[in-house]
């Protein structure tokens, strides 16, 4: 069994040592972390698993944003990492991460998440490539893992950049 809080619960380092253990140590250097360096994560928006007072799982949520040239810059929640400690996986805690994640989107202010994630496991949370095919990331990625969940019509195009906000704003 196990719980859910505020990531804002657990120890930075012990959040650290999971995502290593789920990504290995090479992962600062992907396009997704690339993307939000510098952002803050946005505490309403990011989750802690625990098992016996042991962080077992993490979801963290970053400020990002849609440029449009002529039309500014469209807010987004950038979601991820979505990560389980490699002996509890299996045990339903990022599905349990990523209803907390949907819930707590649903019920406040932001308009769309968007991630790369496999769109044949986060589909299920409602988060599909179409409303994303012509937005662009600057670093590799896979166009059909470029995902979006989406509460009002956003650009078709658009180039995805780090937004920088303040770690527990509702404004993204």
């Amino acid at each position: 069994m196990f719980t859910l809080s505020p990531l804002a619960d657990a120890d930075p380092v012990a959040i650290e040592t999971l995502l290593d253990a789920a990504f290995g140590t090479d992962r600062h250097g992907r396009t997704a972390y690339r993307l939000r360096t510098g952002s803050m994560a946005i505490e309403p928006l990011s989750f802690a698993a625990w098992i016996d007072g042991q962080l077992a799982g993490s979801l963290q949520s970053w400020p990002v944003e849609l440029a449009v040239p002529g039309e500014g810059a469209w807010p987004l929640v950038m979601v991820g990492p979505v990560a389980v400690a490699p002996a509890q996986q299996g045990l339903g805690i990022g599905k349990a991460l990523m209803a907390a994640l949907v819930d707590a989107f649903a019920a406040g202010p932001w308009t769309g998440m968007m991630m790369i994630g496999d769109p044949e496991y986060y589909g299920r949370f409602g988060f599909a490539a179409a409303p994303a095919t012509g937005w662009r990331i600057d670093g590799p990625y896979e166009q059909r893992r470029l995902l979006a969940r989406l509460k009002t019509d956003y650009p078709a195009t658009g180039d995805l950049r780090a937004a920088i906000r303040p770690a527990n704003s509702a404004a993204a």
